[in-house]
């Protein structure tokens, strides 16, 4: 038999390390990440009373795919449209900390004598705080309900996200050694077109392929196909200059936006768990006590560093945002912190050989004492408000509560003109990088294969007129868009002084539109400016009146909108989610409402028509949900069943007076319930039975005395079970079922 492979040996090792250590620190009620931690330093060379690690060089590889797997999962749990809904407090919040944070660490870093590089990746480690201990804290503080809460986990959002793309201008600055603000800028530039062309086209192919392959997914499947498309992504992140983390957070980003987003997110939970458990133990193997006690005072500043930093910038940054100073404290005590991308950064610092030795152990020894902390500063956050509000003077009480009264958010509306520009922006953005992902692969693949395959000008011609078809849709898109909208005829309408600025935004699509045209023609054909001019304008005469390009254009959005919204479309179909429209009728002094229909309601099962709640309360039905079935403007015809969920239109006055018609109709319990209560008893059928040679039908038990016959045993001894033409017969036993009351009046016969 052969030998056991090593890293066999070490998986069996770490994980059966990994798994005492779990059920300890559960136990304790401590964060399993601690247990991880030190079943890793358990495992590592450093601890001699167990075995080692004999392979450590396989280990980091899982503990990369590891890395892979936490970022795809925060991906699947992450939307980019959660960044609207964050609000701006969690975003002043979320950059103030960060950049403060970052400069604050770079400084400490520098102060300490270590190399730029090592400064700016502990300002990298130190600016994000953790989402699962701080999550886990808040739950068994009995907190997470608390409006600070909730703002805190809005800036780990944020943190999550910005975490990201530090990690890929950390490469960058890794990769080319210098501070150039030309190349960081540069490179910024290439992550938001890579990002938007990945989201755009992963948004609108992948959930088409989910909904066409439906049927075929299976558990097993889906998951197959989902690590696929996260590995896929990996590797083109890879090839693309990004860090595997990135693709593996893109690729999950855009699972999100799916209906199958919950289903795969339990289904790779599991396979999270285990590589992630891999990845912090891999951690912990890292942690050398001589090293940690040779800068044992690195680890104390940087320590205090973290808890005063991040408890500063943190209660500044809610403060500017127009919180309250108790709000505000509570959320700076809570972000004390650094966890798992503190970890994620100092990997990529390894694995890029930026960083020194000494870095990586020094920043767990750091987390490891902050995330221990965590409860005990969230506790502080109270006693700490009091004390500083005791002794801060009054004008500047004074001043931040008119600050944070003055930066309470507004109920009105956004003004026509940010609607309108934002849409025409978005759609700008999108199809000018789909365009030119567009000529990019056409020029650098489309057209070295016409040459090979076509003679003379005519490859040239061929490549034009297929660049030029499948960009006509996007290019469309850009003239269009916003032209037809309500806000872009409010606008033209209220003011003449609009028109201009109206007509400009018109002109400056159509100058891209044609610039995009003139670029595919003046690259392919070596003649005149005018006669490429004249031919741009005429193609752009096509794409705008072609009856093909305007259907592919409509479908192509269509699609794009219903992918991007399908989650929150289900929702609303489901009743989990209010429409939009619900926003307007505020404005009309109206409301939607959800109702669901009392099991006890006198009317279940009338029409609408009969209900006439229109007349009674001054409300209207717009849909009626039953199950996963939901009818929107229902007929007077349909009917309300009980359990039904109902969604109505109404004034206050009317839904409220609804809502209490709905309460009334909660029937009460009966005082006794013997007589209600169903039982079973034999009877006999005699020669002197009124049954006797009567059907079940014609002897009315069920219409008459209200029973059931439940079965009739004949002589034979069998029973049987009758139907309502079943004759009864001399010497017959009859079991019957009903009430009480009933069964006595039917046995007395």
């Amino acid at each position: 038999m052969g030998e056991l492979a090593p890293l066999i040996a070490d998986l069996a090792l770490i994980l059966i390390c990994a798994g005492v250590m779990t059920l300890i620190f559960k136990k304790l009620g401590q964060p399993l990440v601690l247990g991880y931690i030190l079943a890793g330093f358990i495992a590592s060379p450093h601890f001699s009373l167990t075995p080692s690690v004999i392979d450590a060089a396989s280990i980091h590889v899982w503990s990369d795919i590891g890395v892979i797997f936490l970022l795809f999962a925060l991906g699947l749990e992450f939307s980019f449209k959660k960044i609207v809904k964050v609000g701006g407090a969690a975003i002043i919040a979320a950059l103030t900390i960060i950049f403060g944070m970052i400069f604050l660490g770079f400084t400490v870093g520098s102060a300490l004598g270590w190399s730029k590089m090592d400064a700016l990746f502990l300002g990298g480690m130190i600016s994000m705080s953790s989402t699962t201990i701080i999550y886990k804290a808040f739950e068994d503080l009995g907190l997470a309900k608390k409006k600070f809460a909730g703002l805190v986990m809005s800036i780990l959002i944020l943190e999550d996200i910005l975490a990201v793309v530090l990690m890929v201008v950390l490469s960058t600055i890794s990769v080319s050694s210098s501070f150039e603000g030309g190349a960081l800028v540069g490179s910024i530039f290439k992550l938001v077109f890579y990002l938007v062309l990945w989201l755009v086209m992963g948004i609108y192919l992948i959930p088409l392929i989910l909904r066409k392959t439906k049927k075929l997914l299976s558990d097993e499947t889906l998951l197959v196909v989902s690590l696929g498309l996260c590995f896929l992504m990996v590797v083109i992140a890879d090839k693309a200059g990004f860090s595997a983390a990135f693709g593996a957070f893109i690729m999950g980003s855009i699972l999100a936006e799916t209906l199958e987003a919950e289903h795969i997110e339990r289904l790779v939970k599991p396979v999270k768990d285990l590589f992630g458990a891999i990845f912090f133990v891999s951690v912990g193997m890292m942690v050398d006590p001589a090293m940690i006690a040779q800068y044992w005072l690195p680890i104390l500043i940087i320590t205090i560093t973290v808890i005063v930093g991040q408890a500063t910038f943190a209660t500044l940054g809610t403060l500017l945002s127009g919180q309250p100073l108790r709000t505000a404290i509570q959320c700076g005590f809570s972000l004390t912190q650094i966890g798992e991308f503190a970890f994620i950064i100092a990997s990529l610092g390894v694995a890029l050989g930026v960083t020194s030795n000494f870095l990586y152990p020094i920043v767990v020894a750091v987390s490891v004492i902050t995330i221990f902390l965590t409860p005990y500063m969230i506790r502080l956050a109270e006693p700490a408000y009091a004390k500083i509000y005791k002794i801060m003077p009054q004008k500047a009480k004074d001043f931040l509560d008119g600050y944070a009264e003055s930066a309470e958010p507004a109920t009105q509306k956004d003004s026509p003109w940010k609607v309108y520009l934002g849409g025409i922006a978005g759609t700008l953005v999108i199809n000018v990088i789909l365009s030119i992902a567009i000529c990019t692969i056409g020029f650098g693949f489309l057209l070295p294969l016409a040459k090979e395959w076509i003679p003379g000008i005519w490859a040239d011609i061929a490549t034009a007129a297929v660049i030029l078809a499948v960009l006509s849709p996007f290019l469309r898109t850009i003239l269009v868009k916003g032209n037809k909208s309500k806000e872009f005829s409010q606008l033209w309408d209220e003011n003449r002084s609009n028109r201009a600025p109206l007509v400009a935004s018109i002109v400056v699509r159509y100058a891209i539109v044609l610039g995009f045209i003139f670029y595919v023609l003046a690259r392919l054909f070596h003649i005149s400016v005018i006669l490429i001019i004249l031919l741009a304008l005429a193609i752009l005469g096509v794409i705008v009146f072609n009856r093909w390009t305007r259907r592919s254009s409509h479908v192509i959005s269509e699609t794009f909108q219903t992918n991007l919204r399908s989650r929150e479309m289900r929702a609303e179909y489901l009743g989990e989610k209010t429409p939009e429209y619900a926003e307007d009728l505020i404005d009309k002094d109206l409301h939607l409402a959800d109702y669901e229909i009392p099991a006890e309601v006198e009317w279940a099962g009338e029409e609408l028509r009969e209900l006439d709640f229109g007349r009674k309360y001054g409300i209207h039905v717009v849909s009626i949900l039953r199950g996963s079935k939901r009818i929107n403007i229902p007929s007077a015809h349909d009917r309300i069943f009980p359990l039904d969920k109902i969604q109505v239109i109404g004034t206050d006055t009317g839904l409220e007076a609804f809502g209490k018609a709905l309460q009334a109709t909660d029937a009460d319990i009966p005082d006794d319930l013997s007589r209600q209560e169903m039982i079973m008893r034999r009877l006999l059928i005699g020669p002197d039975s009124p049954f006797v040679g009567k059907t079940i039908h014609e002897a009315g038990i069920r219409s008459v005395w209200h029973c059931v016959v439940a079965g009739v045993e004949r002589n034979d001894g069998a029973l049987h079970i009758p139907s309502a033409a079943t004759v009864l017969q001399e010497g017959d036993t009859v079991w019957l079922v009903g009430e009480h009351k009933d069964i006595e009046k039917i046995m007395t016969a």
